[in-house]
C-alpha cells in the first residue's frame, strides 16, 4: 500500500515539473492569457518615455507651455532672416476681415500674424476672432487700448490716474483695476485652453506718455509692467503669454522693466520709415530677444528694410486707412517677398 501512495506522490511531483518547465501555472489555467497579459505590461513598462519637447529658447515665464514655447522659438529662429507679415484688425467696417480682404485682393496672400484689441471690452469677440486666426494656422497679437477700469481708446488717452494710489494693493484704485484686468485674463485663459499662444502686447507706446499708463512716468510704468506680469503669470496661471514689450518711436531710455519681464521687445512708427533710429536704440539694450515693428503706416520696400539693416521679427500695419493708403504695387512686392512671411507659409505651429 504504502508503495503504491509513493508512486502516485512522485507522479505527481514529476508532472508539476513538466507543467512548471513548460511556464504554466496549476493555479492558473494554460488558456487564460494571464501570463501573456503580465508579460506585455512588463514590456510596455520597460520602454523607454517618449523624449520630451525641447527648446533652444526659452521663455521670460518657467512655466510658459509648449505652444507659447513653440511660437516664440520660431521667432527667434526666424529672427533676421526673414520677416512676418501682420495686420491689425478693425471691427466695425462691415466686417472683421475688413483688412484681410483688401490684403488678399491685392497681393493674393493673408498675412502670418493677426493683430486684435480688447479695446471696449470685446473680450469674446477677440476669442472667438483668434481661435478662428489660431484654426487657419496663424499667429495672434493682441493689444489693449481701456481705461483703467476698462473701456476704449478714449479713456485710454484722456485718464490720468493717481498712481500711488493705483499700485498699493487693497485700495479702491487697485481693486477697480484689477478687476478689470481680470476681464482680460478671463479671456486670455480661454485661449489658453484652446491651445492658442498670445503674443500679448500690454500698455503700448507707454514711452510716449500719451496713454494713461505712461503718464506717472518711467518708475511707475514699470511698477505697472511688473504688477501685471506678475498678476497675470503667477496669480492668474496665463502660461500661453509672449510678452511684448511695446515702445513709441522715441525709445526713450529708463523704461525698461527687466529681461525677466518681456519676451519682445519693439516699437511703432509712422513716418513711413523702416524705423532704424528706433532698431538702433533697441539693438543697445542688448537683450537677445526679437525686435519687432508693431505698428506702422506705409510699409517700405523690402529692399529698404535689407539697405538700413533693420529686418524686424514682424511689421504690422494699422488698421483702416493705413492699409487703404499702401501703395498697392509695394504692398503686394513686400507680400511676395522671399524675405517676408505670410500666412501659407508658416510652419505647424
Amino acid at each position: 500500500m504504502l508503495k503504491k501512495v509513493f508512486a502516485a506522490v512522485c507522479s505527481l511531483m514529476m508532472a508539476a515539473a513538466v507543467l512548471t518547465a513548460c511556464g504554466i501555472s496549476e493555479s492558473s489555467p494554460a488558456n487564460d492569457g494571464a501570463s501573456s497579459v503580465s508579460s506585455t505590461t512588463e514590456e510596455a513598462e520597460s520602454k523607454p518615455e517618449e523624449p520630451a519637447e525641447t527648446f533652444a529658447h526659452q521663455l521670460s515665464n518657467p512655466n510658459a507651455n509648449a505652444d507659447a514655447l513653440r511660437t516664440y522659438n520660431y521667432l527667434c529662429d526666424s529672427f533676421g532672416n526673414v520677416m512676418l507679415t501682420c495686420q491689425q484688425e478693425s471691427t466695425w467696417m462691415g466686417s472683421p476681415d475688413y483688412e484681410m480682404d483688401i490684403i488678399q485682393e491685392t497681393t493674393g496672400k493673408l498675412p502670418a500674424m493677426r493683430g486684435l484689441d480688447f479695446m471696449n471690452n470685446d473680450f469674446d469677440g477677440v476669442v472667438e476672432r483668434s481661435k478662428a486666426w489660431h484654426e487657419k494656422g496663424g499667429i495672434v497679437t493682441i493689444c489693449w487700448h481701456t481705461g483703467v477700469n476698462g473701456s476704449g481708446y478714449q479713456e485710454s488717452l484722456d485718464e490720468n490716474p493717481d498712481f500711488d494710489k493705483l499700485l498699493t494693493k487693497g485700495t479702491d484704485e487697485y481693486n477697480g483695476m484689477t478687476a478689470s484686468w481680470d476681464k482680460a485674463a478671463d479671456a486670455l485663459a480661454k485661449l489658453q485652453d484652446a491651445g492658442v499662444p498670445v503674443l500679448w502686447r500690454p500698455f503700448h507706446e507707454f514711452d510716449g506718455q500719451w496713454f494713461w499708463w505712461g503718464k506717472g512716468g518711467k518708475d511707475n510704468f514699470i511698477k505697472l509692467w511688473q504688477m501685471m506680469y506678475d498678476y497675470f503669470t503667477n496669480e492668474k496661471g496665463l502660461n500661453n503669454l509672449i510678452w511684448v514689450l511695446g515702445y513709441s518711436g522715441e525709445v526713450k531710455d529708463g523704461w525698461y522693466p527687466g529681461d525677466e519681464y518681456c519676451d519682445v521687445i519693439g516699437s511703432d512708427a509712422y513716418d513711413n520709415s523702416t524705423n532704424k533710429k528706433a532698431w538702433k536704440k533697441l539693438e543697445a539694450l542688448n537683450t537677445g530677444k526679437p525686435i519687432a515693428f508693431h505698428e506702422c503706416g506705409n510699409v517700405p520696400s523690402v529692399e529698404k528694410f535689407e539697405s538700413d539693416g533693420d529686418l524686424w521679427s514682424w511689421f504690422m500695419i494699422w488698421h483702416t486707412d493705413y492699409i487703404v493708403n499702401n501703395p498697392k504695387e509695394n504692398l503686394n512686392e513686400v507680400y511676395n517677398s522671399e524675405k517676408v512671411i505670410t500666412l501659407d507659409e508658416l510652419p505647424e505651429l
